[in-house]
């Protein structure tokens, strides 16, 4: 397992950390993402999906656990799991079936799915430092080291 640590000074190095990401994920793909509330685990989200080719608005799921996008040949998912009481929920929601050889998973708070969820090829922990953030990019899978050493 790589890791590679990123500093952000404000919500734009954010977005930008997505787009970067975008350039060089591709399908089959697990992205989780765990930070603190209001770390910024949407705004990179935002980011990523848009520079993916997603017009308009990105926003967390967090009342409907998933928000689907369309992307070209991409089926991107984008989970929010803040509010599930019970990871036997993903269960009954059919959480296998969103993750296939044509979709990439973003998992925010990933930890509320324990034991129902693949292991992520890439993970993103958001740390608050003062006003900025620190970001640890830890690779889970050889696909995973992969993709660091392209963003390096």
């Amino acid at each position: 397992m790589a890791s590679v640590k990123v500093f952000l000074d404000n919500e734009q190095d954010t977005v930008e950390l997505g787009k970067r990401l975008a350039h060089v994920i591709t399908p089959p793909l697990t992205l989780n993402l765990s930070g603190e509330l209001g770390a910024g685990k949407t705004t990179l989200s935002r980011g990523l999906i848009q520079a993916l080719g997603h017009e308009g608005a990105v926003k967390s799921p967090t009342y409907a656990l998933v928000e689907p996008y369309e992307l070209g040949d991409i089926e991107l998912f984008h989970f929010d799991l803040y509010r599930l009481s019970d990871p036997e929920e993903l269960e009954y929601m059919g959480i296998r079936d969103y993750f296939t050889d044509k979709s990439i998973c973003l998992v925010e708070w990933p930890d509320r799915g324990h034991g129902l969820m693949p292991v992520a090829d890439i993970s993103i922990a958001i740390k608050y430092v003062g006003t900025s953030r620190e970001v640890e990019i830890t690779s889970g899978s050889t696909k995973g080291q992969v993709l660091l050493s392209k963003l390096k």
